[in-house]
C-alpha cells in the first residue's frame, strides 16, 4: 500500500490513546473536535505519520488506520465481537489467503471484516444474516474498510442449511449454533474447522453435544481474557479496569470418518 495519503483515503488522527478519530480524507472538508478543526486536504499528498495541526494549534498524527482501527470504529447496530477473540479465531481456525468461510450471523460486521482481511486476494467470505438493517450497516462498514469484494452477504436463516460446499472454515456468532453444527458438517471439507462464539456456557455445552455427535474432533473451548498495564517509570502496574469476559470459542476439525465421540477414547488412555 501506498504511503502517501491520496483524496479518498481513510486515515487515523491520533491525539492521544484514548482520543483517536477515523475520517475520510477529502477537499474542502474539515474535521471539527474538542481541540479545533483540521483541514483535512492539507493531507493530501503527505507521508502517514505526518504531523497536522488543528486550528487551536494542537497536534494530531495521521496514522495509517490498522485492521483494529476499522473495527473498533465501525458503525454499530449490534456488540462487535472484539480483536482479542477475533485473533484466536483466525489463528485457531487455520483461515488464510484463498480461503473459503461460511459465517453467520453477519451482524455490524466486525468479524466478517476480519475474516476478509485475511482471506485476500482470492478468498471468499459467505456471511449469513437475516436482518436487514444488520445486512446495511455490515455492507457499509466492510466498503469502508476496502473489504467488500472478498465478501458475499446472504440474506438467508443459516440454521435452515449452508449453501455452500468444501468450504475451510464455518464461522458462528449466533444464538443457536448447535442448530447449525448439522449443515456445517455437511458443508466442510474433510479436517475443515468450525468456530463457535457463545456468550454462556449453556450454550457452549450443547453446542459441544452437537459437534460430538456429527463426528467432529479435536474439540476445544476457550476464553480469551486482556489486560492492560500502566507503564509509567516507577508506577508500573496493571490497569485497574481490564476487557474480561467477552465469550467462549468453541472449535472442532471435521473428520471424514464415522461419528466419533471423544469421550469413548479419554477413558481409553
Amino acid at each position: 500500500m501506498s504511503q502517501t495519503i491520496s483524496e479518498g483515503d481513510h486515515v487515523l488522527l491520533y491525539l492521544d490513546r484514548r482520543r483517536t478519530y477515523l475520517v475520510k480524507v477529502e477537499k474542502e472538508k474539515s474535521f471539527h473536535t474538542h481541540k479545533g478543526f483540521i483541514q483535512l486536504e492539507e493531507l493530501i499528498g503527505k507521508e502517514y505519520g505526518t504531523g497536522i495541526t488543528s486550528s487551536m494549534d494542537i497536534e494530531f498524527v495521521a496514522l495509517e488506520p490498522t485492521l483494529r482501527n476499522y473495527v473498533f470504529k465501525m458503525l454499530r447496530k449490534t456488540q462487535i465481537t472484539y480483536p482479542k477473540d477475533i485473533a484466536l479465531i483466525i489463528m485457531f481456525s487455520g483461515i488464510g489467503p484463498g480461503s473459503r468461510v461460511v459465517e453467520a450471523g453477519t451482524g455490524t460486521g466486525a468479524l466478517t471484516t476480519a475474516l476478509a482481511f485475511y482471506v485476500r486476494p482470492e478468498g471468499c467470505v459467505y456471511s449469513y444474516e437475516i436482518r436487514q438493517e444488520f445486512r446495511e450497516t455490515a455492507s457499509k462498514n466492510l466498503e469502508r474498510a476496502n473489504v467488500s469484494g472478498n465478501v458475499k452477504l446472504k440474506n438467508k436463516d443459516v440454521t435452515e442449511g449452508i449453501d455452500e460446499q468444501d468450504v475451510d472454515a464455518v464461522v458462528l456468532d449466533l444464538a443457536t449454533p448447535w442448530l447449525v453444527v448439522p449443515h456445517a458438517c455437511s458443508a466442510l471439507k474433510g479436517s475443515g474447522t468450525i468456530v463457535s462464539f457463545s456468550p454462556t456456557i449453556d450454550q457452549v455445552m450443547k453446542t459441544v453435544e452437537a459437534l460430538r455427535e456429527n463426528a467432529f474432533v479435536s474439540i476445544e473451548t476457550v476464553e480469551c481474557l486482556m489486560r492492560r498495564m500502566q507503564v509509567v517509570k516507577g508506577r508500573t502496574r496493571p490497569e485497574t479496569l481490564m476487557t474480561g469476559h467477552s465469550g467462549y470459542i468453541t472449535f472442532a476439525r471435521k473428520t471424514l470418518g464415522k461419528e466419533r465421540s471423544e469421550d469413548k477414547h479419554a477413558g481409553k488412555r
